[in-house]
């Protein structure tokens, strides 16, 4: 996949693609539909695959206040568009320059001179330039003068659910990973370094990989069973051969009550792994919550807890299939 990171045009053989649009904020259900369609479009005219997002997200830009909501980071949401078979991601920075674009120029000279699109698919919530000035309806009629065809996917859900990011949030927040999973079409997953810590779980006999989880939405905290995969080779070093295969284990996701913590850590026991974690990037996928974090009665309390904590994630992964691939 081709990732294009500004808007002063494409080469000649990148343009002419049929692109789905949108902030796309966990690649969910919903928004898999929407590329999946404007992956039949381009295969019908023979034209590439592209989604065009916008980093970063405008809630950033517009509420720069807010805790990380982030389902999917930049680097992640790449990962999954290129699984999908996305031969093209165009991300225009999203700034108060962009944001200041009417929606007439969001149009003419974005989707047409950069860009140079033969056609697009967004969502029936899809709104664009200044003030949000543009809606479905104005981007037909605006996209029409240009040439570009236009089609509009309505909401999709399942049992009376609208599968959307906000909702995923809301779950995850509350403590349902399996309730996000099932809008998502995958676990929530969290990726970063892993960094060094106290060492605590090493010394109780559960060593753990500290995995910086910043700029994603903070789940709730506790105990869960998760699957890990490493994501490419260590800094500086060699892939052992390890990557990309998922691992059952168990993680906190907390402060660490019962050591007196006070920050909030990703910390992720991985069953039977023998290797280095050490600066490899982590792929955390959160699969179910176990149990709220609490504070124990000393340090033979918590590592009998783990314990216990281990043997229920083994048996709850032991029947959980790992995800299916998604295309587009």
């Amino acid at each position: 996949m081709r990732i294009f990171r500004d808007v002063r045009g494409l080469p000649p053989d990148a343009t002419g693609a049929v692109a789905a649009v949108g902030n796309f904020d966990g690649v969910h259900l919903g928004h898999q539909a929407v590329i999946a369609r404007a992956g039949a479009l381009a295969r019908q005219a023979g034209a590439r695959l592209a989604v065009l997002t916008f980093e970063p997200h405008p809630r950033r830009l517009f509420r720069p206040d807010d805790p990380p909501f982030r389902l999917t980071p930049f680097r992640v949401k790449a990962g999954i568009l290129a699984a999908m078979g996305v031969e093209l991601m165009l991300v225009p920075r999203f700034n108060r320059r962009f944001a200041a674009i009417t929606a007439e120029a969001f149009v003419a000279e974005v989707l047409k001179r950069s860009y140079g699109l033969a056609g697009i698919v967004c969502g029936a919530d899809f709104t664009f330039g200044k003030g949000r000035g543009g809606d479905v309806s104005v981007l037909r009629d605006l996209a029409a003068a240009q040439g570009i065809a236009v089609e509009v996917v309505e909401p999709v859900g399942q049992g009376g659910t609208v599968y959307s990011s906000t909702r995923i949030r809301t779950l995850l927040e509350a403590g349902d990973p399996a309730g996000a999973a099932a809008l998502m079409g995958r676990p929530f997953e969290i990726t970063g370094h892993v960094r060094s810590g106290e060492q605590i779980g090493r010394k109780l006999g559960f060593p753990t990989a500290n995995v910086d989880h910043r700029g994603f939405l903070a789940p709730a905290t506790g105990v869960y069973a998760i699957r890990a995969a490493l994501d490419g080779p260590r800094l500086g070093g060699s892939d052992p051969g390890t990557a990309g295969r998922w691992i059952d284990g168990v993680a906190n996701f907390g402060r660490r009550p019962t050591v007196g913590g006070l920050k909030l850590l990703l910390e992720a026991h991985l069953f039977d792994f023998q290797g280095e974690l050490y600066g490899r990037r982590l792929r955390v996928r959160f699969v179910r919550h176990l149990r709220p974090e609490r504070r124990f009665d000393g340090l033979e309390a918590l590592k009998a807890q783990i314990a216990e904590d281990a043997r229920q994630a083994r048996a709850i992964l032991a029947a959980a299939p790992v995800s299916p691939r998604i295309s587009a």
